[in-house]
């Protein structure tokens, strides 16, 4: 085979990826779904987070709250199980997501600077392997900094289908649209 015929044939199978990947990986159809798996991993999260701080005894993170400074630690630990809950349900269902995102937004930003910021970025840090197994140390902030970007996503883009806040705003047009021609 000569170089050109070589040249030739990359050339085509290089066309033929980059039609396949427009046709399926940036198609309006699929990227209509991205916001979907967002939801529910950052939902998930808020949610797993929330309820083991309440299935461990909101005490317990209250003394932690206390322990580092945090005024009011009986009220703030309620209210962080409760953002952490209600929020993340609400992102599940993509149910009023850009103002749950906001007090969302603060708990992670609370996390960051009052505890993670002093462990760097890195959210897994391998100390050790023994034959018990991995030993690992303590998380940076780079998770919370994914959960935030993963929210303004959300809040920028939208909830995405099967979402509250879709349905919400198909019915908001539709009200609209009877308003018009009526």
């Amino acid at each position: 085979m000569s170089t050109r015929d070589a040249r030739c044939k990359s050339t085509a199978h290089d066309a033929a990826i980059i039609t396949l990947y427009r046709r399926v990986v940036v198609s309006p159809m699929i990227a209509h779904w991205a916001p979907l798996p967002l939801r529910l991993i950052v939902g998930y999260g808020f949610c797993a987070h929330g309820f083991a701080k309440l299935l461990r005894g909101p005490d317990n993170f209250t003394g932690l709250l206390h322990a580092m400074g945090v005024p009011m630690p009986y009220l703030m630990a309620w209210i962080t199980i409760a953002t952490e809950i209600v929020g993340g349900m609400f992102v599940i269902v993509g149910a009023l997501v850009p103002i749950v995102s906001v007090p969302m937004a603060i708990v992670l930003l609370v996390a960051i600077f009052t505890v993670h910021l002093q462990y760097g970025f890195s959210s897994i840090k391998l100390l050790e392997i023994t034959p018990s197994g991995a030993h690992f140390g303590q998380p940076g902030y780079e998770t919370d900094l994914l959960y935030l970007a993963c929210i303004a996503a959300l809040v920028i883009g939208g909830s995405g289908p099967l979402s509250v806040d879709g349905w919400l705003l198909r019915r908001s047009n539709a009200f609209t649209s009877k308003d018009r021609v009526g």
